[in-house]
C-alpha cells in the first residue's frame, strides 16, 4: 500500500538550495515494513539524496550529502552485547588511553570488563584490552563498526557505570562521554573525506527508547523503593 507522496521544487547548489527543480517523497507502509524514499532530481554533482535499507525486523538508513567530490554520509550503528552487560562509549586523544582505562576498570570495579580504542592517526588500530576473553571480542567488535577516530567503548559485567564513571571521566586524555548504559543503543556516526583518507565522528547516541508518560505518585514510590532496595539510598 502507498501510502502517500509528496511532490516540491528545489536544488542544492553548492551545498545549498538554490533553485528549483523536481523533487519526489515516497512513504511506504505494510504490515511489516515501512520505509520512506527521498529522490531528488539533480544537475551535474550537486545533489541531495536519503538511501534506506529495510527489513521485516529492522530499519537502517544512510544519509548522503554530495557536492561535487565531497561526500558525507551518516549512519546509524547498533551496539551489540548480551543484555546484561553495560556499556560506556566515549572520546579520548592519547595512545595511553587505553592502559589508563584499564587500570580505572582494574582498581574501582570487580567484575569482568574490556575496552578497545580507535586510534585516529598514524596506523589507526584499534587499540584493545580487558580481563576476559570474551568480553573483549566484544569490545572489538562493536569498535569496529564504531570505527570513529578516538572513540573508545567499555563493556563490563557484574558492575554498573555508576561505579566507574568517576575515574574514567577524571582520566588527563578522556575528552568526553556520550553514554552509559545497558539499553538497546544505536550509535549516530558522520562520515567525511579528510584529504585522502575516511574519518568518522559520532554524533551523538539513541540510548533506550522514547518517553511514554509523565510519572505519577506510584511510580515515585517504587522509583524510591527500588533505590533503597538495591543500597544506593537509605
Amino acid at each position: 500500500q502507498l501510502a502517500n507522496y509528496t511532490m516540491a521544487l528545489c536544488q542544492l547548489k553548492n551545498g545549498k538550495v538554490n533553485y528549483l527543480n523536481l523533487l519526489l517523497f515516497f512513504h511506504f507502509i505494510s504490515p511489516s515494513i515501512s520505509f520512506t524514499m527521498l529522490f531528488v532530481k539533480h544537475k551535474q554533482n550537486n545533489f541531495l539524496t536519503l538511501n534506506l535499507e529495510w527489513t521485516t525486523q529492522s530499519l537502517n538508513f544512510s544519509y548522503y550529502l554530495s557536492n561535487g567530490d565531497k561526500m558525507g554520509k551518516i549512519e546509524e550503528v547498533e551496539i551489540e552485547k548480551p543484555a546484561d552487560v553495560n556499556f560506556i562509549l566515549g572520546q579520548s586523544h592519547f595512545i595511553k588511553s587505553i592502559e589508563d582505562l584499564y587500570e580505572a576498570m582494574a582498581t574501582n570495579a570487580k567484575c569482568k570488563f574490556s575496552i578497545a580504542f580507535c586510534e585516529a592517526s598514524g596506523p589507526c588500530l584499534i587499540r584493545y584490552d580487558g580481563n576476559d576473553d570474551e568480553m573483549v571480542k566484544i569490545a572489538i567488535k562493536n569498535a569496529e563498526r564504531i570505527s570513529a577516530g578516538h572513540s573508545f567503548i567499555i563493556f563490563m559485567k557484574d558492575c554498573y557505570p555508576i561505579n566507574v564513571l568517576n575515574a574514567i571521566k577524571g582520566l588527563q586524555e578522556v575528552c568526553n562521554i556520550y553514554a552509559a548504559s545497558s539499553n538497546p543503543a544505536k550509535v549516530i556516526i558522520y562520515e567525511t573525506s579528510i584529504g585522502n583518507e575516511k574519518g568518522r565522528a559520532i554524533i551523538g547516541i539513541v540510548d533506550g527508547f522514547k518517553s511514554k508518560g509523565i510519572e505519577n505518585e506510584e511510580h515515585i514510590k517504587e522509583r524510591k523503593e527500588f533505590l533503597r532496595k538495591i543500597g544506593y539510598k537509605r
